[in-house]
């Protein structure tokens, strides 16, 4: 796959994810968001990629935000469609089917915070800040800012980001649950890999049923989410790597899964 805005690679399951705009500090215009979606599909549709590790060009920023220029000019109804297109691109990465894990190697703010927010996991190098200062430029985190983060931190935390304006650095980010882990900058990938390598050890499917759980849960009652858990549960137990995973545990070997 070959992209303006991005750089991708795959390498022994992993899929990694660059974006390239290093000079604008990987700012999220119309065409990165559509290049994004393009490559999401497209690795969700690769049977070789079962865990993606996504981050920014350079040394700065992971995403500093949105195009402030597009912003400035959008009507009403061009914003409407913007938020609704990134709410699109953005639920596509968080319902991939596999995990995605955000290396965070800079600038975490507006679009690029919520681009993280839609990871399944987010380590982030010392130096990394996050935020949604919107309320700054007169408007509101418009890609699922709003929803996901107090989710992750609880609406107190969240409303301090988001009415503030102001950003946290990696460690606060690290106490507020907002990241998994926090890590020396030169260590960042190699902390990325180590936890797509932990993932790659288990079984595919059980991995994707388990992000469904979780995911689709979150939006029901609990009732339906632990029926939603069942009935996931008993698919699990059709598959052949269930049967692997059972039997290597009583044989005291290692597992050896196929994804089916």
């Amino acid at each position: 796959m070959a992209y303006e805005t991005l750089l991708y690679k795959k390498r022994e399951g992993i899929g990694y994810l660059t974006v390239n705009r290093p000079d604008k500090l990987n700012a999220l215009n119309r065409q990165v968001m559509d290049e994004l979606h393009d490559c999401f599909q497209a690795m969700q549709n690769d049977a070789e990629v079962r865990v993606v590790i996504l981050t920014g060009a350079g040394e700065k920023a992971f995403v500093a935000g949105a195009d402030v220029g597009e912003l400035a000019a959008l009507t009403p109804l061009e914003g409407q469609e913007l938020s609704r297109r990134g709410h699109q691109v953005l639920d596509l990465l968080e319902d991939l089917g596999k995990p995605v894990i955000a290396a965070v190697n800079g600038y975490a703010l507006g679009g690029g915070c919520e681009l993280a927010l839609a990871c399944t996991l987010r380590i982030a190098a010392e130096n990394a800040r996050f935020g949604q200062p919107e309320v700054k430029l007169g408007i509101i985190p418009g890609y699922a800012g709003t929803q996901r983060l107090p989710w992750l931190v609880g609406k107190g935390r969240a409303l301090e980001m988001i009415l503030s304006g102001e950003p946290v650095n990696a460690q606060e980010a690290y106490r507020i649950g907002l990241v998994n882990q926090v890590v020396p900058a030169a260590e960042l990938m190699s902390a990325a890999e180590a936890w797509a390598r932990k993932i790659l050890a288990n079984a595919p499917l059980a991995i994707k049923f388990a992000l469904e759980a979780v995911n689709q849960g979150l939006n029901m009652t609990r009732e339906q989410g632990q029926a939603l858990e069942a009935a996931l549960f008993a698919l699990c137990c059709t598959t052949t790597d269930m049967k692997e995973g059972t039997r290597a545990f009583l044989e005291k070997r290692p597992a050896k899964f196929v994804g089916k």
